[in-house]
C-alpha cells in the first residue's frame, strides 16, 4: 500500500477502492494536522471522510476552510457517549486520536482515565460494527515511565512503566490500558490494530496558552516580554512538526503491522534552555531569557526520548521539517492572532 500522506504530495490514500475514514479527535490538534494534509493533497475527491466531533458547528465557525469540502463531513458526537456514534456507517479504516494531552488539566485523574479507556472502548465496538479492517490508535510516550539516565531513547520494547500508586500518571496508565485493550480485540475480532506512541510536537495548530514548554516560550517572544523557564532548563525533548506527525499517522494506519507498536516523534534532542535560547533568536532576538530553577545534581536529568528506528527501517519514516523551520512556521501561524498575558 502507499503511503497515507505520502511525502505530502502523492496520493494520501491510496488504497484500492474507495476508502471511508472515521477520524475521532478530528477537531484537535492532531486531527486538524490530518485534516490540512487530506485537503492539501487533493484526498477528498478519492476517499469519504467522518470526522466526529462534538461541537461541529463551533468548530467550522473558527476554522471555515474545512466546510463544504465533500466528502468530509462531520458526526456531532461523543467518544464517551456510545448513543452518540455513528453506528449506521460503513467504515474501512479508524483513526482513534481523540483525548490528546491538552486537555489534562480539565478533568479529575479518574476522569481522565475513564475519558481515555471508555472511549476508546467504544471506538473500538464501533470499528467492529462497522466493518472496519484497520484501526490506529494514538497512545502516548508517556506509556513508558522515566526514562533512565542511561537511555538514550526509548525502543517500543522497553518494559518500563509509570508509578502506578501515582495518580499524576493517569495519562500514562490509561493509555496503556488502551492499548492492551486494541490487542484484545485484535484477538477477539481480527481488527487489524496499530498503536502510535507519540511524543511531543509542535505546529502551527499548537496552543500557547497550555502547559507545553515551546508553546509558552514562542507566546512569550511574540509578546516580546522575558522568555521564562520555571525549571533549571536541563530538561531533554525532542519535536516533530505536526506535517510530519500527520504523515507519520497516516503511513501507519495503511502500512503499519497489526499487533505492532511504533513510536512517533523526532529524535534531535535539544535541552529546555537550548530551546528557549533558540525560539528567542528566530522569533524576537535580544529578549531576556530567564531561568527560575537551579540545577540539583542529585537528581536525574529530565529525559523525553524515542527511539525511532523502527518506524524508520520499517516504513521510511524521518523527520523532514527541522525544528527552526517548525519554530518560525509555528509563529507565523499565532501572529496574527491575540497574544495570551503570561
Amino acid at each position: 500500500m502507499e503511503s497515507f500522506i505520502a511525502r505530502q504530495q502523492a496520493n494520501p490514500f491510496s488504497v484500492s477502492g474507495h476508502a471511508r475514514l472515521l477520524l475521532t479527535g478530528g477537531t484537535g490538534f492532531f486531527g486538524r494536522a490530518i485534516l490540512r494534509h487530506l485537503v492539501a493533497t487533493g484526498t477528498l475527491s478519492h476517499h469519504t471522510v467522518v470526522v466526529l466531533s462534538r461541537d461541529p458547528k463551533s468548530f467550522l465557525t473558527a476554522y471555515p476552510e474545512f466546510d463544504a469540502l465533500a466528502p468530509l463531513s462531520f458526526h456531532r458526537g461523543d467518544t464517551k457517549d456510545r448513543a452518540s456514534l455513528p453506528w449506521g456507517e460503513a467504515f474501512t479504516h479508524v483513526l482513534h486520536a481523540a483525548a490528546d494531552s491538552t486537555a489534562v488539566s480539565q478533568l479529575q485523574p479518574l476522569q481522565r482515565f475513564h475519558q481515555i479507556l471508555d472511549g476508546t472502548a467504544n471506538v473500538l465496538d464501533l470499528a467492529v460494527a462497522t466493518g472496519a479492517k484497520r484501526f490506529l490508535f494514538t497512545s502516548s510516550g508517556a506509556i513508558y515511565g522515566p526514562q533512565p539516565a542511561d537511555l538514550n531513547g526509548f525502543a517500543e520494547d522497553w518494559l518500563g512503566s509509570p508509578a502506578l500508586a501515582d495518580p499524576a500518571t493517569v495519562y500514562g496508565q490509561a493509555k496503556r490500558s488502551a492499548e492492551h485493550l486494541c490487542a484484545l480485540y485484535r484477538e477477539a475480532h481480527g481488527l487489524e490494530t496499530v498503536i502510535a506512541r507519540c511524543f511531543a510536537f509542535i505546529g502551527p495548530d499548537l496552543p500557547l496558552d497550555v502547559h507545553f514548554a515551546i508553546g509558552n516560550f514562542i507566546r512569550d517572544a511574540l509578546a516580546g516580554r522575558s522568555i521564562t523557564i520555571a525549571g533549571d532548563g536541563s530538561p531533554l525533548r525532542t519535536y516533530l512538526d505536526q506535517t510530519d506527525l500527520a504523515h507519520w499517522l497516516g503511513t501507519l494506519l495503511l502500512e503499519g503491522h497489526s499487533g505492532e507498536t511504533y513510536n512517533v516523534g523526532s529524535d534531535e534532542v535539544i535541552s529546555i534552555t537550548e530551546l528557549a535560547h533558540l525560539v528567542r533568536d528566530l522569533i524576537a532576538p535580544g529578549t531576556p531569557v530567564r531561568i527560575l530553577g537551579r540545577p540539583d545534581n542529585a537528581i536525574a536529568r529530565n529525559r523525553y526520548i524515542p527511539n525511532i528506528e523502527k518506524a524508520r527501517a520499517l516504513h521510511g519514516l524521518t523527520v523532514t521539517v527541522p525544528l527552526e523551520q517548525a519554530i518560525l512556521t509555528t509563529a507565523q501561524a499565532h501572529r496574527k492572532q491575540p497574544v495570551s498575558p503570561s
